[in-house]
């Protein structure tokens, strides 16, 4: 059983904090991403399992066993680190071989593993070759392959990716996902990719300055994140977010309201609404929420095509100045994904809606989540007003 536990693991460097009172469960066989901003302490929790770092509090069980202060050989692990860090002067064969030759495994079983591991990472026929002979992602996967041969309980990868180009980038966090299925390992992936965390894992523990914020499928953390940074950090294009205060029935945005039923308990409150680019609707477009917000004027900013959508930057009326644009801070502006035939263009005004469905609100001052709708169960499906008039508020 490969399942890993981290119960209150604390790493301290003299008056800095690099991973504070870390608890996760990872079950046998799952695929676990740690994601996050640089310096957060994600590879610092790498290490900690991997025991290259020694937690200054807390305990780290492996396969049901402490292994808190056992040294990395006795941890049944492998890892492949973000530089392969491949012997330029042995073949491919003593490369993926060279742990099991140091362990003096039998000729005939380093055979079979080398030979396993080579067809699983499709290196058949290259086992003769240098490492200068071969190809970043097959250099890669040579390092993959020496860790497979391995047979570990847990494989932990060190953004493992980083060093490749875009493409190559895609195909090889494929080959990797499909290695993991097809061998069952437990794994945990070190990467500040948001994108690669969301689609490569079956779990993403979010971080940020040592503490886990979330940790849940990648769709959940997108849907219901639990709090301000993980809604921020989730997601490309990332979150519009509103500093606003709930007075009555509406959520005041400064330059727009949104209608609310988040409860009388919260008259007066300081929140902060947040709404996905997809979210976000033109009037004047075909596409219909369900149940829209009170609509409200826009300037076109900038439009950025991208081929299967366009993004275009709002300025709320009332926001922008003669000195303003895209390339300020972004405080009052509104990122809308619209589909790329939409006859629009910049300097235009426009009238905008929001999904209430679809919109979360978080506490202003904690930054927790409090809603991921705006709609009332008992409503839901009822547009807001009966009016044209209404509803563009």
């Amino acid at each position: 059983m490969g399942n890993v536990t981290l119960r209150d693991a604390t790493k301290r460097y003299e008056d800095i904090i690099a991973v504070d009172e870390m608890n996760l469960e990872i079950e046998d066989g799952e695929f676990l991403c740690l994601v996050g901003p640089s310096g957060c302490g994600k590879s610092t929790t790498l290490e900690m399992i991997s025991g290259l770092t020694l937690p200054s509090d807390g305990t780290i069980e492996i396969a049901g066993a402490d292994v808190t202060n056992e040294p990395p050989k006795d941890r049944d692990i492998a890892m492949v680190f973000q530089n392969i860090a491949l012997f330029p002067h042995m073949d491919v064969y003593d490369n993926i071989s060279f742990g099991l030759r140091l362990r003096d495994f039998d000729k005939d079983e380093i055979d079979r593993r080398v030979e396993q591991a080579a067809k699983i990472v499709q290196l058949e026929g290259m086992l003769d070759r240098n490492p200068d002979e071969l190809s970043g992602g097959q250099q890669q996967r040579v390092g993959i392959a020496r860790a497979i041969v391995r047979e570990p309980e847990v494989f932990l990868m060190d953004e493992p990716l980083a060093n490749l180009d875009a493409k190559l980038r895609v195909h090889m966090r494929t080959e990797i996902q499909r290695l993991q299925k097809e061998l069952g390992i437990t794994t945990v992936y070190v990467t500040h990719d948001q994108e690669e965390a969301m689609t490569m894992a079956d779990h993403i523990a979010i971080i940020n300055q040592g503490t886990l914020q979330q940790c849940a499928p990648p769709l959940e953390c997108y849907n219901r994140p639990a709090n301000r940074f993980v809604a921020s950090f989730i997601g490309s294009p990332s979150m519009n977010l509103f500093d606003g205060t709930v007075a009555g029935g509406v959520i005041d945005l400064t330059h727009f309201q949104i209608e609310q039923a988040l409860g009388s308990e919260y008259d007066g409150e300081n929140v902060t609404v947040g709404i996905r680019p997809e979210d976000a609707y033109l009037v004047s477009s075909e596409d219909d929420p369900a149940n829209p917000s009170r609509s409200f004027e826009a300037v076109v900013d900038v439009l950025e095509p991208v081929g299967d959508q366009t993004y275009a930057y709002l300025q709320p009326h009332g926001t922008r100045s003669e000195s303003e644009s895209v390339m300020g801070d972004g405080a009052e502006q509104l990122l809308v994904s619209i589909d790329p035939g939409t006859a629009i263009s910049e300097d235009e005004s426009v009238k905008v809606v929001f999904d209430r469905e679809n919109i979360h609100v978080f506490d202003g001052a904690t930054g927790d989540a409090v809603t991921h709708s705006l709609v009332d169960p008992a409503t839901a499906g009822a547009t807001v007003g009966s009016s044209e008039e209404e509803i563009q508020g």
